[in-house]
């Protein structure tokens, strides 16, 4: 795998999983719920995780109001600090539909104790923006904000938008643009954007069904949402593939895509459902969301449970 990368002023983006956190909720009004925020960052940072996500899609961004976005920001870099991980940096999401409002992201995410942005596409007007516009949107943001960014193409999430390796290639020129997450999950796109971008930039896979892929194209790591459950596991893939365990790394991998398929369709929810099951803590999603049915949850239990016997026997 490459070496460190990327140019955060304190915290550099080092190869590895990165985990992008699902939010937390309590009480019939579903409020923010800071404790759990804290008790889950501490959680996922004594793994061997590389760093947090925070307001990425498996966080509820498009759930939450400015102000809870800025407390859950400030809540994961304190509890961060407070247990001794001050090395590890956090990502803030930050796409808004608006140029402007991304801007404001990024200025809040700085001064909430974010060391990185992630950006969306905006996609409501979609047919309005063309492809030099939006290119354009990515680097005023870049322009503006305080912290090195990175791109977060996923079509599924952005109408359909999807930035080309060439787009992607043409933005990582700008000084201010650091990295990409590739929720496209077109490892051949990624391949190219691996061995065509500048020094420096970080390309991560983003998913932890393809992390073993994002390694061989050229990639440094993964964002990926399953890690929430089973960040050891996903981590494993990745320390089996640099010690040159290319067998067991396979073997490892198909154990965790298996896994992620099921986080895949049932989403965030079934995430927030299995932390509940195997950590105590999850909760319910912000509606209209809703959590499964009891059905629903024992399949869940009974889908993770290869995963996790192999997650638990990490943790010894």
């Amino acid at each position: 795998m490459a070496s460190t990368n990327g140019t955060g002023p304190n915290r550099p983006l080092k190869p590895g999983v990165y985990v992008p956190t699902v939010a937390f909720f309590k009480g019939p009004e579903e409020e923010v719920d800071i404790p759990t925020v804290e008790k889950h960052a501490v959680f996922l940072a004594g793994t061997g995780i590389a760093g947090i996500v925070v307001q990425g899609s498996n966080g509820e961004a498009v759930h939450l109001d400015r102000e809870e976005r800025r407390l859950i920001t400030a809540a994961t870099r304190r509890a961060l600090d407070s247990n001794g991980y001050t090395s590890m940096p956090i990502i803030v999401g930050t796409g808004a539909q608006s140029t402007r409002e991304t801007i404001q992201f990024c200025k809040d995410a700085a001064e909430s104790g974010g060391d990185y942005v992630i950006v969306l596409p905006p996609c409501y007007y979609n047919s309005l923006v063309s492809r030099d516009a939006l290119l354009d949107h990515f680097r005023a943001a870049a322009d503006a904000s305080p912290l090195p960014l990175l791109i977060y193409n996923f079509p599924g999430a952005a109408s359909g938008v999807d930035l080309t390796s060439d787009d992607i290639i043409a933005l990582s020129q700008h000084p201010n643009i650091v990295g990409v997450k590739l929720t496209c999950g077109n490892t051949g796109k990624l391949a190219r954007i691996a061995a065509g971008v500048k020094p420096g930039f970080v390309t991560l896979g983003g998913s932890a069904d393809f992390t073993l892929q994002t390694l061989i194209a050229g990639g440094q790591g993964v964002i990926a949402g399953v890690a929430n459950l089973i960040p050891r596991s996903c981590v494993h893939v990745i320390e089996l593939y640099d010690a040159g365990k290319v067998e067991e790394a396979q073997k490892a991998q198909a154990v965790v895509a298996r896994a992620d398929w099921i986080a895949i369709k049932g989403g965030f929810v079934a995430v927030k459902s299995a932390l509940e099951v195997y950590n105590g803590y999850g909760g319910l999603p912000r509606r209209p969301c809703v959590a499964p049915s009891a059905e629903g949850v024992a399949a869940l239990k009974e889908g993770f449970g290869e995963v996790m016997e192999l997650e638990q026997s990490l943790a010894k």
